[in-house]
């Protein structure tokens, strides 16, 4: 760039360009989609830009927008093209009266743009680990290391009752599937190599979304830390979590198992679940507390 610093703000964030990165601050507002909010801020190497492009907006508006390489960044690669236009990261929308300034630093860009084609690992960094949200059928937490979904007995299915709660290691995870809550049927399924049940409430390890359960800003950046972190290019905070031993488990409220034990009952009455499944989960449920 021009000048170490330089910054050009538009609507819901501001773009800072350095020597050999684009430093991204979203705004933390109520017209500024969640996404962004909780994105906070970005830093997007000049080597994870691919092209750069200024087009007309709506409404007296020019948009700025920096298109990633090819599997430069996790959380895009986890969307799959799923974004709607304003929760794109990578769009600055600008008024109109601006763009002659936006034109200037696209091109500063576009002069210093090496390569448009795929990459070998995430240039990105993935949002940092821990994390957690809440789906439908349950709830599910990431360390840096191993996800886990822990069933509510309100959503998920027998079939993940009969299962558990699930843990899976990065290590034994091939990728992640993400499909978006504001489309039919969304779910974050954790790919392991093998087949899976074609049902996403069927699969122990998917949990799927309903409405206002995983929503895109929780549950996307979720399924990107989780992605960064199979293919080997997590955060810091990531790389770091998987070095320290594993806290011991906290013991479960007498509650809630009481709780769980009468839902797996139930099941039991209705035939869903064998003497032999029921006696075996009710032991590991009181071994719990």
């Amino acid at each position: 760039m021009s000048r170490m610093g330089d910054v050009l703000a538009g609507f819901h964030a501001a773009w800072e360009f350095e020597s050999d990165s684009v430093l991204i601050r979203y705004e933390r507002g109520l017209r500024t989609p969640k996404l962004l909010s909780a994105l906070g801020e970005r830093r997007i190497p000049l080597a994870a830009i691919g092209r750069v492009t200024l087009t007309e907006g709506k409404r007296g508006t020019v948009v700025l927008r920096a298109e990633p390489r090819p599997g430069a960044d996790p959380l895009m690669e986890a969307a799959a093209g799923q974004l709607k236009e304003g929760c794109d990261p990578y769009r600055l929308v600008l008024p109109a009266e601006r763009e002659t300034l936006a034109e200037y630093y696209a091109d500063e860009l576009r002069s210093r743009l090496t390569d448009s084609g795929p990459t070998e690992r995430f240039l990105v960094d993935a949002p940092e680990a821990p994390l957690s949200f809440k789906a439908y059928d349950g709830k599910a937490s990431f360390d840096g290391r191993t996800v886990r979904f822990r069933w509510f007995w309100t959503g998920a299915s027998s079939a993940k009752w009969k299962a558990g709660d699930q843990s899976f290691a990065v290590s034994a995870l091939s990728g992640v599937e993400w499909r978006s809550p504001e489309v039919f049927e969304g779910h974050l399924r954790l790919l392991r190599g093998e087949a899976a049940p074609a049902q996403a409430d069927q699969d122990p390890a998917t949990v799927v979304f309903g409405l206002g359960y995983g929503p895109v800003h929780e549950s996307l950046p979720f399924a990107a830390a989780v992605l960064a972190a199979v293919r080997g290019r997590g955060s810091t905070a990531a790389v770091q979590a998987a070095t320290v031993p594993a806290a011991v488990a906290p013991r479960r409220d007498p509650a809630d198992i009481a709780e769980r034990i009468r839902h797996l009952g139930e099941l039991h009455l209705a035939g869903l679940v064998t003497d032999e499944e029921f006696s075996a989960k009710k032991a590991e449920l009181l071994a719990e507390l």
